[in-house]
C-alpha cells in the first residue's frame, strides 16, 4: 500500500510540474516497474507446485494497486499512447489494464481509449483484440478473436466465439496467428 501512495505522489508531482500533463518519461518508467512486478508474481504462481494463497493475495493486491494507478492516470491525462510512452510503455499500460479484472467497467472504458489510439496508429491492434475479448469474457458475451481460454472438462478451450468460421480472418487482421496454432499454448506438455 505504501508503494501505491508513493506512486500516486510521484504521478501527482509529475503532473504538477507542468501545465501540459505528466512527465511521460516518468510514467514510462513507472509502467515498466509495475509490469516487472506483475509478471514476476504471475511467473511465480505458474511455477508453484502447490496453491500458495499468500502469493495469490499478493498478486491480487498488486493488480488492485495497478488498476487504481492506471485509473488515475487515464482519467487525468488520457491513454498512454506510443507517442507519449513509446511502444513498450503503451504495451505495458495495456497489460496492466488487461489484468484489471476486478474492475471490468474500467477495462471497458479503456477499450474506448485503446480503439481511438489504434485508429491513430498509437497502440497495438493485437492488444486491442486481447482487451476486447477479455471484456467480452467478463460480460458473458462471445469473443471475436479467441484470445481468452477457459477450463472445461480439465482442458483449456476458447471462451465462446462470436463466429468460429471467421475467427482466423479476424485474428489475421490484427496480426494474430490462427486459433489452432495459438491453442497449442494451452496444451499440457
Amino acid at each position: 500500500m505504501r508503494r501505491f501512495f508513493a506512486s500516486l505522489f510521484l504521478l501527482a508531482s509529475a503532473c504538477a510540474s507542468t501545465d501540459s500533463g505528466p512527465d511521460w518519461s516518468a510514467v514510462r518508467t513507472e509502467l515498466t516497474q509495475r509490469v516487472a512486478l506483475d509478471q514476476e508474481l504471475r511467473k511465480q504462481t505458474m511455477e508453484s507446485a502447490e496453491v500458495d494463497m499468500a502469493l495469490y493475495e499478493r498478486l491480487s493486491a498488486v493488480d488492485e494497486e495497478n488498476t487504481a494507478w492506471m485509473k488515475a492516470l487515464v482519467v487525468e491525462h488520457g491513454w498512454p499512447t506510443i507517442a507519449r510512452v513509446g511502444a513498450e510503455g503503451a504495451g505495458n499500460a495495456w497489460l496492466l489494464v488487461q489484468h484489471a479484472d476486478q474492475d471490468v467497467d474500467f477495462q471497458e472504458q479503456c477499450l474506448l481509449n485503446l480503439r481511438e489510439a489504434v485508429a491513430q496508429g498509437q497502440a497495438s491492434k493485437k492488444n486491442l483484440a486481447y482487451l476486447e475479448d477479455r471484456v467480452a469474457l467478463h460480460r458473458a458475451r462471445p469473443q471475436r478473436y479467441g484470445t481468452q481460454f477457459v477450463q472445461q472438462d480439465g482442458k483449456y478451450v476458447p471462451h465462446t466465439l462470436e463466429d468460429p468460421a471467421r475467427v482466423d480472418a479476424w485474428r489475421a487482421e490484427v496480426g494474430l496467428e490462427p486459433l489452432a496454432e495459438y491453442a497449442k499454448n494451452f496444451e499440457e506438455p
